[in-house]
């Protein structure tokens, strides 16, 4: 770490009232950081047992983690001394777990997620080491978005599948695969963040209702009107609309779901007004009916989540086959390793959350809701507490994401939501998701540490 230290920017002395504060969100960042690898190391320990043999890619997952957490905490500890002591060992437990679940459900790909595991901690190192004020990304949110839609558009043409079959939304640049729709999320959200906060003022604008209407008119005709402020959203619904189109486009639903309620989300964030949020729900009701009529592979996944059991060994077997792990899991699980979510297909990526509450039962599965739940917590006390708007947005949306896209697979894991292919961030398999989380963890740091 000397080496690094001798990189590193000087950091600026903190006034001596602070420094204790600093010691002490330093002190609870170490010892949840060893309380993660603890965890990571127990698991490792008995997945080794039961499988009766060591292998050398599990050896290698404590120290290539451990090193991992050491570096993006040195880092923190020298730059931003003060920032939430969560955010690190949350998103680093989470990761670590992931890397178990690949080597558990999908050993040949271990070797990716832990080479993904150390482009993701640079990726956040990297963020926290560009400048806190972040006008970097508010400045340039037009170039930041257009160029997620230029890579998002070739996938239209040079789009592959690494798998072989199945939708083609990955990019191959030199035999590295990467996704364009999980950078354009984090994208949008920066866009969506910078241009509401330079017209908020225009979108808090009421209009006058006729005083002789009931309060119950009264209410109706501001939702319906037109609000002034309309010119304002041209721009913000001509760039999100083209993501969404070319997401549907793709069939990328799961993105697309997730966009449109994030979008949704950031403009109540800014606005407070309710008419947004009705406007939007009534167009997701109208778009599902549309697209339940138009595309086969929405009206295949209803069905399936509709009456799931006269199709079990056809477009219903993932559903069913995640079901009945989930209920095999019971209240403490099997065991790692003595169950069977390999029957689930694409267990590692699409139903990890499922295969996981085989193997670790409900108390498993809450462990994982509530650490979304926590780090949706975390993300909006940042939000909070930021500075300005713009940073306040930033972490809003970020929150957004990551609790709207674990609600949306593990809904549809256990079938409360139709299914939709999104990844659950940090636990699934996929380098750009893992990329992407680490990159939104590095930025709601910087927020953070503002907020302190």
């Amino acid at each position: 770490m000397a080496a690094w230290a001798a990189l590193l920017p000087r950091p600026a002395r903190l006034p001596p009232y602070l420094e204790s504060r600093a010691e002490r969100i330093q002190r609870q960042e170490r010892v949840l950081l060893m309380l993660g690898g603890l965890f990571l190391i127990l698991n490792i320990l008995t997945l080794t047992g039961v499988r009766g043999e060591i292998r050398l890619l599990e050896i290698a997952i404590p120290p290539v983690w451990a090193a991992c957490m050491a570096l993006a905490h040195f880092t923190l500890s020298r730059l931003r001394p003060i920032h939430d002591p969560i955010l690190l060992p949350l998103a680093g437990t989470f990761a670590g777990w992931g890397v178990i679940l690949m080597d558990r459900l999908a050993p040949a790909l271990l070797g990716q997620q832990l080479t993904w595991l150390v482009v993701a901690t640079l990726g956040l190192v990297s963020v926290v080491l560009l400048p806190p004020d972040l006008r970097w990304l508010r400045r340039f949110r037009y170039t930041w978005l257009t160029l997620g839609l230029a890579l998002l558009a070739a996938t239209l043409l040079l789009g592959v599948n690494p798998l072989g079959d199945g939708p083609r939304l990955w990019l191959n640049l030199g035999g590295i695969y990467f996704q364009p729709s999980e950078f354009l999320k984090l994208l949008l959200v920066v866009y969506l963040a910078s241009y509401l906060h330079e017209k908020r003022e225009m979108l808090l604008e009421q209009t006058d209702d006729e005083g002789q209407k009931t309060e119950d008119k009264r209410r109706l005709a501001s939702i319906l009107r037109l609000p002034s402020s309309a010119p304002y959203l041209a721009p913000l619904l001509v760039m999100w609309g083209l993501c969404v189109i070319l997401l549907i486009w793709q069939r990328d639903l799961g993105a697309a779901s997730l966009f449109f309620i994030v979008f949704l989300g950031m403009l109540y964030l800014a606005s407070g007004q309710a008419r947004y949020l009705i406007a939007g729900l009534v167009l997701l009701l109208l778009g599902g009916l549309l697209g339940y009529a138009l595309f086969d592979v929405v009206r295949l996944r209803v069905d399936a989540w509709l009456n799931p059991w006269p199709e079990t060994r056809t477009r219903a077997f993932q559903i069913v086959q995640s079901l009945y792990a989930v209920a095999a899991g019971g209240v403490l699980g099997r065991g790692l390793g003595l169950g069977a979510p390999t029957l689930v297909p694409v267990a590692h990526s699409d139903f990890v959350f499922a295969a996981l509450t085989e193997e670790f039962g409900l108390a498993g599965a809450f462990a994982v809701i509530a650490g979304f739940a926590v780090l949706v917590v975390r993300a909006a006390r940042a939000a909070i507490l930021a500075h300005t708007a713009f940073r306040t947005l930033l972490a809003g949306g970020i929150a957004l994401v990551f609790g709207a896209q674990a609600l949306i697979i593990m809904g549809g894991n256990i079938r409360l939501i139709p299914l939709t292919g999104v990844t659950l961030p940090f636990l699934s398999y996929g380098g750009s998701s893992l990329l992407v989380s680490f990159i939104m963890i590095g930025l709601l740091i910087q927020v953070s540490s503002d907020a302190a």
